[in-house]
């Protein structure tokens, strides 16, 4: 499943951009988001993916967890945010 990290800094509408394509590719990925501000760019992002890909007939869905991630050697707690189609 291909991985999107996203930051606080992030373009949702570049990321939402980059979620499409993964999607009409592979039918899932995951966005995995570090940080209050990054949570909010990738909920966004998933917000806008879902116009993009209507047209196409995709109705997307998502699945929040948790995930351990290691961040410069330090374990950080990331949101991931698993995205497909129903």
């Amino acid at each position: 499943m291909e991985v999107l990290k996203v930051s606080a800094q992030s373009n949702p509408k570049s990321v939402a951009g980059a979620l499409a394509a993964v999607l009409r590719e592979y039918g899932e990925a995951e966005v995995q988001a570090v940080g209050a501000g990054a949570v909010n760019q990738g909920v966004k992002a998933i917000a806008i993916a879902r116009g993009f890909v209507a047209p196409n007939g995709l109705d997307l869905i998502c699945v929040p967890a948790f995930a351990e991630i290691t961040i410069d050697g330090d374990e950080r707690t990331a949101i991931k945010f698993i995205v497909g189609s129903r």
